[in-house]
């Protein structure tokens, strides 16, 4: 291992605490546990051979922690039948495309193959980007900017089952969709669009 391997998996823990402290409480104890992150990310950084001390890359860190957007996600769209697969948020109740947050290291592809057997028990690939959304302009709830990356997946057994990070799942015509999450009430028709051929593929937000 080469001072190059140690910086990018210091650069990988910082990210990950990164994301934990944007999204933890200030002052409680899982923010405790990310800021301990935090510093064992520098401190490994700091054993690169021209690397500043721990000391500085934490401060560095700490005061930077909140530079890290815009953020990717990776979202997958499953038909069966003419219906769209969705999952019913344990957070809000509402309903939303299988979907999360890309994880240092890890491509939107990926994400999305993740968590579409996270959220519904299902073994995807990715056969098509059906587009990049930003959240800006996507009309979704999120504090910080993201990229929705969203691909179209099959999968040999498109059974849903149920998970511990989702209340519900099933597939949905067009004409029935159930409430849907901030975002996904509009990106969840769009992709409905797409596959029928009634919007460009892939999709991107105009400059």
């Amino acid at each position: 291992m080469d001072d190059r391997d140690v910086r990018r998996i210091a650069d990988d823990l910082r990210g990950v605490a990164a994301f934990g402290l944007n999204f933890a409480r200030a002052g409680s104890h899982e923010a405790e546990r990310w800021q301990m992150v935090l510093a064992a990310a520098a401190r490994l950084a700091a054993l690169g051979g021209d690397s500043p001390p721990a000391a500085e890359l934490l401060a560095h860190y700490r005061a930077n922690h909140f530079d890290i957007g815009p953020l990717a996600s990776g979202e997958a769209v499953v038909v069966r039948d003419g219906r769209l697969l969705l999952i019913r948020r344990a957070d809000d109740g509402l309903w939303a495309l299988p979907g999360g947050i890309t994880d240092p290291g890890e491509t939107p592809a990926q994400t999305a193959r993740r968590e579409l057997w996270e959220e519904a028990g299902i073994d995807g690939r990715v056969t098509q980007l059906l587009g990049i959304f930003d959240s800006r302009l996507w009309h979704s709830d999120k504090k910080i900017h993201f990229y929705h990356v969203v691909f179209r997946l099959e999968a040999d057994d498109p059974e849903p089952r149920l998970s511990s990070e989702a209340t519900a799942a099933a597939y949905f015509a067009a004409d029935e969709l159930p409430p849907l999450s901030p975002g996904h009430h509009l990106r969840a028709p769009f992709v409905l669009r797409q596959l029928r051929g009634d919007a460009t593929i892939p999709y991107f937000d105009p400059p």
